[in-house]
């Protein structure tokens, strides 16, 4: 994850062997990208943010040529692109032109391509962006199931938070060229505050507010409109102990609620920026490329 001139696209093109690095290394599998790219590319399967298929090709056609170009054999690759098409949902579409498909099945498409020389790692650059809500919950399923059924390694961008929340073991915030936040969406959601409570009593708020603050593990607490905010760690972790102290207190516990910190709320907290607000210029940037290419 990374604001518009993080350096996401630069390093994952780094990582393909398409740009060198100018300073340090990078090492993919044991092997550097820059010393040794031959053997890299072997590995890894790469889909770009631009689309790359060629419109005036059927969907097979692009496959079979990108089988090609990695050298893999003519009746090899016709297999395996009706292979790759039919785990993707394109197998009834496979004989049409690009040009026709939605841009659903155009990433689905690319997906495709990425998989031609069953690579250990595969990048996806911001694979869902554009996409509506089903064909991107679509390609969000395709993408599991590669990483549970065919134990690719995937490392993405994204500009979306719910997905970036989806599908990461771990994540990495970059910002200025840099790491600045690394971990599971778990613990980086624990680094900026962990969850909130809130509780609404019938007895005076602020003095039982006081009591909460004597419990261990207890990060905070303040009283908001007459409702009692605990911030914690885990939420779960904290209740028991929160309930005792409540019911040794005179008054009805009106009502108890949890929200848990979000992606946005980490990602601002390290970046100091809203990602949604970038969205939008990507969005027009890539309708563009899409109607050059027509």
């Amino acid at each position: 994850l990374g604001p518009n001139g993080a350096g996401k696209t630069t390093t994952m093109k780094i990582i393909a062997t398409l740009l060198k690095p100018t300073s340090g290394r990078v090492m993919v599998m044991g092997i550097d990208v820059a010393s040794n790219p031959d053997s890299v590319r072997k590995i890894i399967g790469y889909v770009p943010q631009d689309l790359s298929a060629d419109d005036e090709l059927t969907g097979i056609e692009n496959v079979v040529l990108q089988a090609r170009l990695y050298g893999i054999p003519k009746d090899k690759a016709v297999r395996r692109a009706r292979e790759l098409l039919e785990m993707v949902g394109l197998g009834e579409a496979a004989n049409r032109l690009v040009k026709s498909y939605s841009g659903g099945m155009r990433r689905r498409l690319e997906l495709a391509m990425g998989l031609v020389n069953e690579p250990e790692l595969l990048i996806l650059d911001e694979p869902t962006l554009g996409l509506d809500v089903q064909s991107k919950l679509s390609l969000w399923e395709h993408i599991e199931r590669l990483r549970k059924e065919k134990k690719v390694t995937i490392l993405m961008t994204t500009h979306y938070m719910d997905e970036a929340d989806r599908l990461s073991d771990r994540i990495a915030i970059i910002d200025r060229g840099k790491i600045v936040a690394e971990g599971s969406p778990q613990e980086l959601k624990a680094k900026v505050g962990g969850d909130v409570i809130m509780i609404k009593i019938s007895s005076d708020p602020l003095k039982v507010a006081e009591k909460l603050k004597m419990i261990d593990g207890v990060r905070g607490v303040d009283v908001i409109e007459g409702n009692i905010r605990i911030k914690v760690n885990v939420a779960e972790t904290m209740l028991p102990e929160i309930l005792k102290v409540l019911g040794s207190v005179d008054g009805k516990i009106e009502s108890i609620s949890i929200t848990r910190p979000t992606l946005d709320q980490v990602f601002i907290e390290y970046t100091g920026r809203m990602f949604r607000d970038e969205e939008p210029g990507d969005f027009r940037r890539q309708m563009m490329i899409w109607r050059r290419k027509r």
